[in-house]
């Protein structure tokens, strides 16, 4: 059943920590229920490469993603199984 009082915009966040050879991307996302979720993305930079911040910061910034997107594959599952009492596994 479709719900009209959630908000159908979701809103994320992206902040870098970062030093000379690694990057660490929090991803925060706001969902249509108001519920945060937050995830971390690593990158890190080998000495013997040139120092690229926007490349770290892209590579952080899709493992946390990836992590984000895991995630909400993970919620959903357990909101299906617990209004199935069926086993779920849903793919990336």
């Amino acid at each position: 059943m479709y719900d009209r009082n959630l908000d159908p915009n979701w809103h994320v966040d992206i902040e870098f920590d970062e030093d000379e050879t690694h990057t660490h991307a929090t991803v925060r996302a706001q969902l249509c229920d108001g519920q945060t979720m937050t995830t971390r993305g690593d990158a890190y930079r080998h000495p013997d490469d040139a120092s690229q911040p926007a490349v770290g910061e892209e590579i952080a910034a899709a493992r946390g993603l990836i992590a984000l997107g895991t995630a909400l594959l993970q919620t959903a599952s357990s909101q299906i199984e617990q209004a199935t009492h069926h086993p779920v596994h849903l793919y990336r």
